[in-house]
């Protein structure tokens, strides 16, 4: 019997699981409701796997999906959706895989087999060339050298270094370190990675690669340390 969290403000937590998704309630796994608040999620024991309702709030839940990926328990994460919710999705999901509220019991069942079959993701630091994020102790070295990074710096660097190679738009960088609810305009990205690069110096400043028009590459060998 696997051990699942469902993460939803949906009171009572006694008819939480029902409401939320039916199906969850006829699987043979213990489930354990909580609120949207993490913190008691850091201290306690990983569960085998996250369950995050989003149908009452899209943007605090879509929140709650990035806050759960930077704490990287190592459990996959499935998110809960309504309609509306379902045609937002996109491959930047923060999330190992979504399903519907109005989700047939077989479906939900299908879904938690195949999330519980998945080997658990390994943590640690993860670097790009010679820059190295540790997550853990909140840091960033460069070439062994600590650099002083502002929170949001901080978690730019993250998102690129997380995905080498990859070319990724200044809307997405806005959603996912600045979140949907930031009103601000793309210029701010463009403000953070001229941070970035000075912080970075001269010889790693190319590491950060500008696609004109569409927005930012980091570029280099990844390697993960343990």
């Amino acid at each position: 019997m696997a051990q699942l969290v469902l993460l939803t403000p949906h009171t009572p937590v006694t008819t939480a699981v029902e409401a939320v998704l039916p199906g969850l309630a006829l699987l043979p796994h213990r489930v354990t409701v909580h609120g949207m608040d993490l913190g008691p999620l850091v201290t306690a024991e990983v569960p085998d796997l996250m369950v995050v309702d989003t149908t009452a709030d899209l943007v605090i839940g879509h929140a709650t999906l990035r806050a759960l990926a930077a704490l990287e328990l190592g459990c996959p994460v499935l998110a809960v959706l309504d309609d509306t919710g379902l045609g937002l999705v996109d491959p930047q999901w923060p999330a190992a895989d979504v399903v519907s509220s109005a989700a047939s019991p077989s479906e939900v069942a299908a879904r938690v087999r195949l999330l519980l079959g998945r080997p658990r993701a390994a943590t640690g630091p993860i670097g790009v060339a010679d820059v190295l994020v540790d997550e853990e102790s909140w840091t960033v070295r460069a070439g062994g050298v600590p650099l002083d990074l502002t929170f949001k710096e901080f978690e730019l660097l993250r998102y690129l270094v997380q995905h080498p190679g990859r070319v990724v738009t200044r809307d997405v960088l806005l959603d996912e370190v600045w979140g949907l609810d930031y009103y601000g305009g793309t210029r701010t990205v463009d403000v953070h990675i001229r941070r970035l690069r000075a912080k970075l110096g001269p010889e790693r400043e190319p590491l950060i690669g500008t696609i004109r028009g569409v927005g930012y590459r980091f570029d280099g060998p990844r390697r993960t340390e343990r």
